[in-house]
């Protein structure tokens, strides 16, 4: 296969295995557009992208612009370096018609689900919390509707009971930077033809908020573990105990033993040093690693070296 002509778009660490896997499979990356610097930590100094700073490690052209939306001038300039094909990975802007149809061969994503499952933001998050036993990544043929293309390649892959969001996040990385190397020649070649997604099987996954980090009790405890390792490492779920904050960071859900009897939800039912067992709308959650307010996350049995628990409630 004869190397392309690229542009890469993305931002975040998601986006960092598809460029180094395209400059390692030869390819000629000549720009890469990034979100400008943002300001970041506690002294809020200016913080370059992750693909920025692989960009600039390997000696690419960065770009940066606020909008391609409202910028015919920055457009114009992406138009004029003559690519072969844009790959977009996580960018972050939207890319309008003239962007989408400016490179020969267009613009293909790289979306971290099977599409036409979990179009949108948060893919990867929304797959945990559903309780999906199986997700993947799409290479993606984009057009002017939000992750409504067709696909070039899919990639398949297990939802394992245990994983978190981050640890998902990482694989489909790694999954996708394969898939898109993959894709690649058959895209060049015009062969064989994107498949159209089924628009009837359409979900939505909304962007996350801190909003949605607070446990509901009245949840089953399955519900409440899938909150917990979805929401792994952001926003991280919570509680609340004695008026102060309490982030979960790993947890199980237990079925309820007749022995136990029926308590209100979020009562702690049981502490001991395999963790915090607290009723549930449905079940008992065994918290196993939290974080108070300005500590570092713990297991429960540190925790409770520190505090009785029998009979608190949460929330």
């Amino acid at each position: 296969m004869k190397p392309l002509r690229l542009l890469f778009a993305g931002t975040p660490d998601f986006a960092v295995p598809c460029l180094a896997a395209l400059l390692d499979a030869g390819h000629e990356v000549i720009g890469v557009y990034t979100q400008p610097d943002r300001p970041a930590g506690r002294g809020r100094k200016l913080q370059m992208s992750p693909v920025k700073t692989l960009a600039l490690d390997r000696g690419l052209a960065v770009h940066q612009p606020e909008s391609l939306k409202r910028d015919p001038e920055a457009v114009e300039r992406l138009r004029a370096l003559g690519a072969d094909l844009m790959v977009v990975v996580a960018y972050g802007l939207l890319l309008p018609v003239s962007v989408l149809e400016a490179p020969r061969l267009g613009c293909v994503n790289v979306h971290a689900s099977l599409l036409p499952r979990w179009r949108g933001a948060a893919p990867i998050q929304r797959a945990i919390l559903a309780g999906d036993t199986e997700t993947g990544v799409c290479i993606m043929q984009m057009e002017a509707g939000l992750d409504t293309g067709p696909v070039y390649h899919r990639v398949a892959t297990p939802i394992d009971p245990r994983e978190t969001g981050g640890t998902l996040h990482d694989r489909l990385a790694e999954i996708g930077a394969r898939a898109l190397v993959e894709a690649l020649p058959g895209i060049a070649e015009g062969s064989p033809a994107p498949e159209p997604q089924d628009d009837a099987l359409a979900t939505y996954a909304h962007k996350l908020s801190k909003d949605e980090a607070t446990i509901d009790w009245s949840a089953p405890a399955d519900a409440i573990e899938r909150q917990v390792r979805a929401f792994d490492p952001w926003p991280v779920a919570q509680t609340i105990l004695d008026g102060a904050t309490l982030r979960i960071w790993s947890a199980e859900a237990e079925s309820e033993s007749d022995a136990e009897g029926s308590a209100a939800p979020g009562t702690v039912v049981g502490a001991d040093r395999t963790g915090i067992r607290v009723a549930t709308g449905a079940g008992r959650l065994r918290i196993t690693r939290l974080q108070p307010a300005g500590k570092k996350p713990m297991s429960a049995a540190d925790y409770l070296n520190a505090r009785h628990l029998d009979g608190a409630r949460f929330g």
